[in-house]
């Protein structure tokens, strides 16, 4: 597997204009339009790759709805995870649980799902394709009726983008939103579940990075 460092990659949301700033906009946009039209109760939510919780914390710190959601945020690297929970607590987010672990795995999910929300931003540029496949194949388990998937991938030739919305749609999807960049590189999607939700399988592996 390819080493990075993923806490140094978080620099670049700082960069204003950059790939990851853009993307960053886009994805909390959509997750506010959610919380926003979300009915009242509470709302679960769960981040895959969370990095340092700039997509779900920087949303929540200020959203009407904060205390309502319960999220779990799971990331490997222990300085974004420490990063992360210093955020987390800094807005008075009680509802947001840090969780230092492999998000490839089922096992990180239990008691967290079914979630009305599931961020999965940052993993389909870094996995295989086949990856892709099984993890998209895996996130009705994930998801509460109705649920929202957020999701990101870049469109470096070949371009897997046309592939990765059509298994949304064969695993039960339905496409609200799918945001390119002015250039065509980033994309964000947004996919509804109309179809019956899944049994989680705990065990099952999903993805292994491979950073290409």
């Amino acid at each position: 597997m390819a080493e990075r460092d993923w806490a140094e990659w978080h620099l670049e949301y700082d960069e204003p204009g950059s790939l990851l700033s853009r993307r960053l906009e886009r994805v909390q946009g959509h997750l506010r339009a959610e919380l926003d039209r979300a009915p009242a109760g509470d709302i679960r939510l769960i981040s895959l790759c969370a990095g340092q919780g700039r997509d779900v914390i920087g949303v929540l710190a200020g959203h009407p709805r904060r205390d309502d959601v319960r999220a779990r945020l799971v990331e490997l690297d222990e300085r974004n995870v420490a990063v992360a929970r210093q955020s987390a607590q800094a807005a008075g987010l009680d509802g947001v649980e840090v969780v230092q672990a492999d998000a490839g795995t089922t096992d990180v999910c239990v008691g967290a799902v079914p979630a009305q929300i599931v961020v999965a931003c940052g993993i389909f540029g870094n996995i295989s394709d086949d990856d892709v496949r099984a993890t998209v194949a895996a996130l009705p388990s994930l998801s509460a009726p109705g649920a929202l998937v957020l999701w990101t991938r870049h469109r470096k030739p070949p371009d897997l983008t046309p592939a990765i919305r059509s298994w949304f749609g064969a695993a039960g999807f339905r496409e609200e939103a799918f945001d390119s960049s002015p250039d065509g590189f980033m994309t964000v999607g947004a996919q509804r579940l109309t179809g019956p939700p899944a049994v989680l399988v705990p065990g099952q592996r999903l993805f292994k990075f491979v950073c290409r």
